[in-house]
């Protein structure tokens, strides 16, 4: 037995294992599909990633099954907490469901592939550069993309900001129409509270050429979070003015708004 089988037995499941391998990705012969995702990497990230849904988040995923089992879909969520961990509980809340489980593919920031081996690591569990030729070429692929339009001023925000939706961008509404994409909008509660921070040390995110460095206690704190997932919206394509297409983002945001608030109200305490 090789080294990667012996430690593939002891982290991943047989009930996993069949998870992922029932859960079809056009991958080529060498085990990888055109942006970098491999089976056996998911396998590994998501052995790691379950105790931490579980146990340490104690996640709880409402409405997840309003995500259509197959065609182009865009996740559409509130971005927070410093770190990523809202989008990985997406992913695995979608990847885990009992019924036409998919294992949904991530828009990251520029900055996360010029860290060394980062980059890499995240192409193989279905991470990609949040570029819209990347987005565009995955929606014709049929995949289902996890994208927050606040960006950084989302992921950055500070603690007294929290659940406040930023600016969101355009351009997955511009997607999502060419493409007749579903656009599933995603309220998360509880990620803001994991890596609080309290002030964005410029100078030091410019030196490192990086959109911010928080002020936070170097903690992720084990904050209970409540995704709830809205029913699809379908926007048709069609020659449409900037102000329409910001009226239709509007729409959006205000479902997730109200799917966040739901998540505030079903919360009944921080941890």
């Amino acid at each position: 037995m090789s080294l990667v089988s012996f430690v593939k037995s002891l982290l991943v499941s047989s009930e996993l294992d069949e998870q992922i391998n029932r859960i079809r990705k056009p991958i080529g012969t060498l085990g990888y599909d055109p942006w970098g995702y491999n089976n056996e990497a998911v396998k590994f990230g998501f052995s790691l990633v379950k105790p931490i849904y579980e146990k340490y988040f104690r996640t709880e995923a409402h409405g997840v099954d309003h995500i259509p089992a197959e065609g182009p879909v865009l996740i559409i969520g509130n971005h927070s907490g410093q770190l990523p961990i809202d989008g990985i509980l997406v992913g695995y809340a979608l990847a885990s469901r009992k019924k036409n489980p998919r294992i949904p593919r991530a828009m990251i920031e520029r900055f996360f592939p010029t860290v060394p081996w980062l980059g890499n690591l995240l192409n193989e569990v279905g991470a990609v550069l949040g570029d819209p030729v990347n987005c565009a070429r995955m929606l014709a692929n049929n995949e289902a993309i996890i994208v927050f339009p606040e960006g950084v001023r989302g992921s950055g925000k500070l603690y007294r900001d929290r659940y406040k939706l930023q600016r969101f961008g355009a351009g997955f509404m511009h997607l999502a129409m060419k493409y007749n994409a579903a656009v599933v909008p995603v309220g998360i509660v509880g990620c803001e509270e994991t890596v609080p921070s309290i002030a964005n040390i410029k100078p030091l995110a410019k030196a490192l050429s990086v959109p911010y460095v928080p002020l936070a206690l170097p903690i992720v704190f084990p904050a209970k979070v409540h995704l709830n997932f809205g029913p699809p919206m379908y926007f048709k394509g069609g020659d449409f003015s900037d102000a329409e297409i910001d009226e239709r983002v509007d729409q959006v945001k205000t479902e997730i708004n109200r799917l966040i608030e739901k998540g505030l109200t079903e919360r009944k305490r921080l941890f």
